[in-house]
């Protein structure tokens, strides 16, 4: 009897042992069979850099098997790691598109992945409500753009307003801009290249003052873009270098404002301006204003070289992204756990944006 006892309450322990550990780190959330697997369209974005550290540290603290694949902005590369990953037993796919020009790069990934069952969050980077849509088992996390380029263009002409004078270098009444684009066919681009614009000038107008002046009016689009769609410092840099090189105080055509769809881009145009001799210590001071809030341009910003940006919230984004990933494996409704205010009907999640200036701190 005694050794009957012994052998129950052995395998009650193993048992109990085993429930424990089916539980892992994150509360109780149902583990994936085969790896989460996350696709990021680059690895050397800023911004996506900060998101995918906030994901990593989710998905480590939470027990998951996972996988980070850079595509290095190549939707070939991105579809055939999406292969690859499915293949090998992916029970999530966490995507950063890379091609947002059409909906024909995000259908063919939620076609691979329906054909497994496998549930697909796309973020950050814009898919057609349509594509998401045309699967139950997707969510897009991501913002909404238009936000983002109404509140730089309130900011930048608010900030314009309050300095015009000091501004207007060539002393024409008007101010000339520079805006880099990060890239082509891309909605967040679109959007802030356009409201950038478009808000600046009506806080002008409303204060009596001119539009704002595109430094070339040679170039009819009125904005410079990122050739490689990476929204890069190194584009931006070289674009504002050649430009420096002609449009300057002593010719009496300076660029008198920089406006930047990111701070990679925003950063870049403050090397070219610092080697100009603008945007130092104690220096003249050419306004730029970016998007994200990544840390480099918080440091640029409290140094005095650069005016303020639009943050995107990096960390809000991860959690939204984790909390959906983990109500798919836990059978409940996707959007459980997300705040209501940002949910956009059942396919979209919305993370908010705020300004960001040297009064932020």
């Amino acid at each position: 009897m005694k050794k009957l006892l012994a052998l129950l309450l052995s395998v009650v322990m193993v048992v109990g042992l085993s429930a424990c550990a089916s539980k892992g780190n994150d509360g109780g959330a149902a583990k994936a069979k085969g790896e989460v697997s996350v696709f990021y369209y680059t690895f050397s974005d800023a911004y996506i850099s900060t998101v995918r550290s906030s994901m990593d540290k989710i998905l480590k603290d939470g027990g998951y098997t996972y996988n980070d694949y850079d595509a290095n902005g190549n939707q070939t590369t991105q579809t055939e790691q999406v292969q690859t990953a499915l293949a090998k037993g992916s029970s999530m796919l966490i995507v950063n598109v890379v091609d947002t020009g059409s909906n024909d790069a995000a259908q063919n990934i939620i076609n691979l992945a329906k054909a497994k069952s496998v549930p697909v969050i796309f973020f950050n980077r814009s898919v057609d409500q349509s594509v998401i849509e045309s699967y139950e088992k997707c969510v897009f996390v991501g913002t909404d753009y238009e936000q983002a380029g109404h509140m730089q263009g309130q900011m930048i002409g608010e900030y314009l307003v309050k300095n015009y004078n000091k501004l207007d270098l060539n002393g024409d009444g008007k101010i000339s801009y520079v805006m880099f684009k990060g890239q082509e066919g891309n909605m967040e681009a679109i959007a802030r290249t356009k409201y950038g614009v478009e808000d600046a000038n009506k806080v002008l107008e409303k204060a009596g003052k001119p539009n704002l002046e595109f430094y070339d009016s040679a170039n009819k689009n009125k904005y410079l873009v990122d050739q490689d769609g990476l929204w890069s410092s190194a584009a931006a840099t070289n674009y504002m270098s050649t430009a420096l090189a002609q449009y300057t105080e002593s010719n009496k055509n300076m660029i008198e404002l920089v406006i930047a769809n990111n701070d990679e881009m925003a950063l870049g145009a403050i090397s070219a301006l610092q080697t100009a001799g603008y945007n130092k210590e104690n220096k003249k001071v050419i306004p730029v204003f970016g998007v994200d809030a990544t840390d480099a341009a918080k440091s640029a910003i409290k140094s005095g070289s650069m005016i303020g940006t639009i943050k995107q919230d990096a960390q809000g984004m991860a959690t939204a992204i984790t909390t959906i990933m983990k109500n798919y494996f836990n059978g409940t409704n996707a959007l459980d756990g997300i705040d209501t205010a940002n949910v956009v009907g059942t396919w979209r999640v919305n993370i908010p944006y705020s300004a960001y200036t040297a009064d932020s701190e």
